[in-house]
């Protein structure tokens, strides 16, 4: 990872939340080297723009599922129509700050 804005993520098991029409937001479930959970969102173009800890797996997916984002794998018709973003990921604000941390869309 020579450029520092690039981040290593990973996992490769998409969750994916349709925001509007062809607007969709993407989290990552990665584990970090101390066993914290992260969970890095990510836009259409493998830029992460907001980022949220949790002290567990379960505890990450299930916020996710309250809060709309679904596992990609598990959605057979949004494979067809919407390809998940590639690696590198690198940081990238979101014009609306961070909107998940923050807590204004996140409950």
């Amino acid at each position: 990872m020579n450029d520092p804005s690039e981040i290593e993520i990973v996992t490769r098991d998409y969750w994916l939340k349709i925001v509007d029409f062809l607007q969709q937001n993407w989290a990552l479930i990665d584990e970090d080297a101390i066993g914290g959970i992260n969970v890095f969102f990510l836009s259409d173009t493998s830029g992460v723009f907001d980022r949220m800890t949790f002290g567990s797996r379960l505890e990450a997916e299930t916020a996710l599922n309250r809060n709309g984002f679904g596992r990609y794998s598990e959605d057979k018709d949004s494979q067809t129509l919407i390809s998940a973003p590639k690696p590198p990921f690198y940081v990238r604000a979101h014009p609306n700050g961070p909107i998940y941390s923050s807590g204004r869309f996140w409950k």
